[in-house]
């Protein structure tokens, strides 16, 4: 992807591509069209690092960037902290599904053993606030449905996808597995064949295609000719779904929020690996069709867990306050007054600090705190208070008389939601 030609490259800890000034038809806030109807898409290419996109051809992903935007991202979690995460597939594909990192979501590998459904997926919240918007999901990989998802399960209040077109990697009949992955690039060209054709004629509310090909040639031959090649294949997959949202946006009265991104990076030395922490492995990209990305999106290095809560504000979910709690990212459209939410504890005395997005803005922070995460097991946590400050200030102190082992805190402005965790325990 020569995507960074829309871009002046800065180099920061994950090589982040910041936008420049010119020809930019990015909107600081946006301006909803409430008459129109809202629908999302998101893709998942498996296993690209942000370097493999930007320096092999995709005019598709560049055609959507040049659209709306294109930024380096991250997946992991919090390097040596308490939220970090596996830089593994389905452990990627459930931060993205439920704005959280691994600590909460509890998806630590493909084998998906124990996910804590507690932590809603975008399925579920959109269900829950808008039962009779339709859903759909086009997979090469069963699991996505049933086991993140979690179809059909009690843990989910029964969740329903209303139309899946997944499980053709179960059909070794029609798909014989071949030691070259063929199979799996038949597949991946099927489901996003009747994901453009689904998404065309039907529209539904919200859409998951995830293409798995890209990964497992990786895997195979690393850096390599067979990826380029792979990569190329898949942005064809992405463009001919593009195609059917933008006939739908000319010819119906609906406003469509296109996502596509990556669930992790690849190993450093010959990119045939994931998993671990290198910044590599870390580093990801979103790319979006959308003009309204705000100032985060476009000047820092957003994360995974960010794409839920950008697709819960543009589809108009409005979270209880226990869910807003818990998710770990922010939106990337819209207005986000702070980021980058840090606490410690020393000598009693709590230090929280974070990033203002608007310096000159006269908002109040209100800081509150937690002792107990009984949200993790479906019960609720009682905050308290501790104190307001203009976010502009980026730091609050405050003396806690006994302070625990474990706290929650959490920044509530006018615009944004962040939260940290202190605690002992990984």
């Amino acid at each position: 992807m020569k995507i960074c030609k829309y871009f002046t490259a800065v180099l920061t800890v994950y090589f982040l591509c910041l936008p420049t000034t010119a020809g930019s038809r990015h909107i600081t806030d946006p301006d909803p069209s409430p008459g129109k109807t809202k629908k999302v898409v998101f893709i998942i290419v498996d296993g690209l690092s942000a370097d493999m996109i930007e320096n092999n051809p995709t005019p598709n992903l560049d055609a959507i960037a040049n659209h709306g935007g294109y930024t380096r991202a991250y997946v992991g979690g919090k390097k040596g902290g308490y939220s970090e995460t596996p830089t593994i597939s389905a452990v990627g594909y459930n931060s993205l599904l439920t704005g959280t990192w691994v600590n909460k979501h509890n998806v630590w590998g493909n084998s998906i053993k124990a996910p804590n459904y507690n932590y809603p997926t975008i399925y579920r919240l959109l269900k829950t606030h808008y039962p009779d918007k339709k859903t759909a999901i086009f997979s090469t990989w069963l699991d996505n449905r049933t086991k993140l998802i979690g179809e059909g399960l009690p843990e989910t209040g029964n969740i329903h996808v209303d139309y899946a077109y997944d499980g053709f990697e179960l059909d070794t009949v029609q798909f014989p597995h071949d030691p070259e992955r063929k199979f799996i690039r038949d597949i991946d060209e099927k489901v996003a064949t009747e994901a453009a054709r689904y998404i065309g004629e039907e529209g539904p509310d919200l859409s998951w295609v995830y293409l798995e090909y890209t990964d497992d040639i990786g895997h195979k031959y690393g850096d390599s000719p067979q990826l380029t090649k792979a990569i190329a294949f898949e942005d064809k997959l992405v463009g001919m779904i593009w195609q059917a949202i933008q006939k739908r946006e000319k010819n119906r009265d609906e406003e469509w929020l296109f996502i596509i991104t990556t669930d992790h990076g690849r190993t450093k030395e010959t990119g045939h690996h994931h998993g671990g922490q290198s910044e590599r492995e870390r580093s990801t990209w979103i790319v979006t069709n959308t003009p309204q990305t705000n100032t985060y999106f476009r000047q820092e290095t957003p994360a995974i867990v960010d794409i839920l809560p950008t697709m819960t504000g543009f589809l108009d979910i409005k979270l209880p306050e226990a869910q807003a709690y818990e998710l770990d990212g922010v939106s990337l459209i819209g207005k986000v007054d702070a980021i980058g939410l840090q606490a410690k504890i020393r000598n009693n005395q709590l230090s929280v600090t974070w990033k203002s997005t608007g310096k000159d803005s006269n908002k109040t922070a209100k800081i509150w705190v937690a002792d107990t995460n009984n949200y993790k097991t479906g019960g609720q946590d009682q905050y308290r208070m501790l104190g307001k400050v203009p976010v502009k200030a980026e730091t609050f102190t405050h003396k806690l008389d006994n302070p625990g082992h474990f706290h929650k805190i959490v920044l509530e402005t006018p615009g944004s939601t962040l939260n940290t965790w202190i605690t002992t325990v990984k």
